[in-house]
């Protein structure tokens, strides 16, 4: 398995072809500063790593939102420059998470395109058991907004059974917060209009969902924090040793 920090290895042709695009597409977007250069290997060969992907997957979904050219440099040039690859994923997932669930039928060839790399038969076997694919004529019907995540996940060395206990843990706790949410942004559109309401509405999603995302990445960060740090023989920590 690759990490942020290996050098880059892929050509431009195979860029594009792991991101389902073309060669041209890759050089348009450098040009306009929506890449970052590749490095120079031997001759000068252009060599590109998983930041580029991660950016080209953000981009089409950026694209895939309705969002014109323009905005989507303005939203590019908002990020900082040293993303890493995961980072960049994670940018990804809160644009995909503006849109209404998503079901679209795919071909096998077009599920290794959208997943990014190959996937094999336990691999497939996996989504559909997550809820991500459905087995469909023709190929599968293939939750566009949760396919990415999916992927991501069959990387992470946790069991099913984890994985599915995490998903209803995550489920029943944003829908507490989405309700609470809900309750409390009622009260302040209750005498307004319609259409001021559904205004609110499509300007408060993202910041909402940034803004749970911030928080959630904090407190986990905090709490595994606490978990990595206490002695591996189950007693207490020394109240006594120094910060």
């Amino acid at each position: 398995m690759t990490t942020d920090t290996e050098e880059p290895t892929l050509t431009i042709d195979e860029l594009a072809a792991r991101a389902g695009v073309t060669v041209r597409t890759v050089r348009f977007y450098g040009t306009k500063g929506l890449l970052p250069p590749p490095a120079l290997g031997p001759r000068r060969v252009g060599h590109y790593g998983r930041e580029h992907l991660a950016r080209l997957a953000l981009i089409e979904e950026l694209q895939h939102q309705g969002m014109t050219l323009a905005g989507i440099e303005r939203y590019l040039r908002q990020l900082p420059p040293d993303l890493s690859a995961h980072d960049l994923a994670i940018h990804r997932a809160v644009v995909a998470s503006w849109a209404p669930e998503a079901m679209e039928t795919v071909t096998r060839e077009d599920l290794r395109r959208r997943a990014g790399r190959p996937l094999d038969d336990g691999d497939v076997e996996r989504l559909v058991a997550m809820g991500v694919l459905r087995p469909a004529d023709g190929g599968y019907e293939a939750d566009l907004g949760l396919l990415r995540l999916g992927v991501g996940l069959l990387d992470v060395p946790l069991s099913p059974e984890a994985i599915f206990a995490a998903r209803k843990v995550l489920l029943e706790h944003s829908r507490a917060a989405a309700r609470e949410l809900s309750q409390l942004f009622r009260g302040e559109v209750a005498e307004r209009d319609a259409r001021d309401v559904r205004s609110l509405s499509a300007h408060m999603h993202p910041l909402v969902v940034q803004a749970l995302l911030t928080a959630f990445q904090r407190s986990l960060k905090e709490e595994l924090g606490e978990w990595l740090t206490e002695p591996s023989d189950g007693s207490a920590p020394d109240a006594s040793a120094p910060d």
